[in-house]
């Protein structure tokens, strides 16, 4: 579960931005769109967020931030010794030229209460640290500071920080994280923090194909049809049932039908095509068998990427989708949240964050108003976050009017048309 998240210096971020979670005391979908995690010291949490904000205003830039810390900790451990951390600074300010670029990230797992974040620059790791709240008081499990005097870093370690923290510290280059040090020479204790940036966040970001692969393991899975079907029939297709066959394919094929799936499984020699026929009623309730290259282009998307909206929810991931209206029609976006939005069908209190231009979700029949955010740009060019609750909107404000009409900001200048 994600509470909170910082940037500072990265991109177009120049000063610190913050997204939150926490759900603000709004009675309005309290128990639909927000969620009690048991915390001390906090009150509900927000099953998702969207964000608004014109082309090149830093939308995608906010969730690149997240997907960069993710991929540093899952991967400086193992990164080229010679290789300096990837830097994107704010490049458009003397003073943020070379500065450090900071993450900071408060989340949940296994009800323990983390926040861990990393200082870099062009170098090194200039800084980094993680506070565990086990209990509503935090201890500081360790820091880590570059000491320009003496080159070399500053280590504290806590008293409940178990293990080989000498050994782990001096086997820590200067551009690795400890974390990820740490967990690839056996720390159990860091291990839920990094399991965290591993299997729980999933961010979608730049053009992507949505892969079924998921989708196909569900099917092989003994019960997998039984969790998938409901799920495309709750979207209002007309599915009355589907079937899926597995052909092998010669090594000397030509496949000429259009995005044919392939799936070579654990275990088999060669790949197969995968043929899925859905079966619908028609008017005189019989059978109606149609290929799923014949079904829509909404029902070909909703089927290739079931199985990762299913997986989402079933391990509560905290799931983050860069234009999400690229990929899926508004339709099946709302579909999507609802189901975000609903204890019975995210029990495990997953959580979606989404940027989007399309603004029919500006509704308050959907959203309250500490789930909407905007992305916009100052006159310096640096990025600036803020959410919706800034402007105290009424309960009845027609939120998509008043941002179409300037109210909110993060509208895209455009220039008058010629007459």
């Amino acid at each position: 579960m994600l509470i909170e998240f910082k940037v500072t210096n990265f991109r177009s971020f120049r000063d610190t931005q913050t997204l939150s979670m926490v759900a603000g005391n709004f009675p309005e979908h309290m128990e639909a769109n927000t969620f009690d995690a048991g915390l001390s010291g906090f009150g509900r949490f927000l099953r998702s967020s969207v964000v608004y904000g014109p082309n090149a205003a830093g939308k995608t830039n906010l969730l690149r931030a997240l997907q960069f810390m993710q991929a540093l900790v899952v991967s400086s451990a193992t990164a080229t010794p010679a290789t300096g951390p990837p830097y994107a600074p704010f490049k458009f300010a003397a003073a943020t030229r070379n500065a450090p670029s900071e993450f900071q990230v408060t989340f949940v797992q296994n009800l323990v209460r983390y926040e861990y974040g990393f200082s870099i620059d062009a170098t090194r790791i200039c800084e980094e640290w993680l506070v565990e709240y086990a209990h509503p008081r935090g201890r500081e499990i360790f820091t880590r500071t570059y000491n320009e005097k003496i080159e070399d870093y500053n280590w504290k370690f806590s008293s409940f920080f178990r293990g080989q923290r000498s050994v782990w510290s001096e086997a820590t280059r200067p551009n690795a994280l400890f974390l990820s040090i740490a967990i690839q020479l056996n720390s159990k204790q860091l291990l839920p923090v990094f399991e965290w940036f591993q299997k729980r966040l999933v961010v979608i970001v730049g053009v992507t194909t949505l892969n079924p692969v998921l989708t196909l393991q569900l099917l092989r899975q003994l019960n997998g049809k039984q969790q998938l079907l409901p799920f495309l029939q709750e979207a209002d297709l007309g599915i009355a049932d589907l079937e899926v066959k597995r052909e092998p394919i010669p090594s000397n094929a030509i496949l000429v039908q259009p995005s044919p799936i392939i799936e070579q499984a654990p275990g088999d020699l060669t790949p197969s095509l995968v043929k899925v026929t859905f079966t619908h009623l028609s008017d005189t309730n019989e059978p109606v068998d149609l290929d799923l290259a014949e079904e829509s282009s909404g029902t070909q998307v909703l089927f290739r990427s079931a199985g990762a909206w299913l997986n989402v929810f079933a391990n509560g991931e905290v799931l983050l989708f860069d234009e999400i209206d690229t990929s899926l029609h508004p339709l099946l976006i709302r579909y999507l949240v609802t189901r975000f939005h609903s204890g019975e069908t995210n029990p495990n209190n997953a959580q979606l964050i989404f940027t989007t231009h399309n603004t029919s979700l500006l509704d308050q029949e959907i959203f309250r108003r500490d789930q909407i955010w905007f992305v916009d740009k100052i006159r310096d060019g640096s990025s600036r976050l803020y959410p919706l609750t800034d402007f105290k909107p009424r309960n009845d404000e027609v939120l998509e009017r008043w941002y179409m009409r300037g109210r909110y900001g993060a509208l895209p200048l455009l220039d008058e048309m010629p007459n």
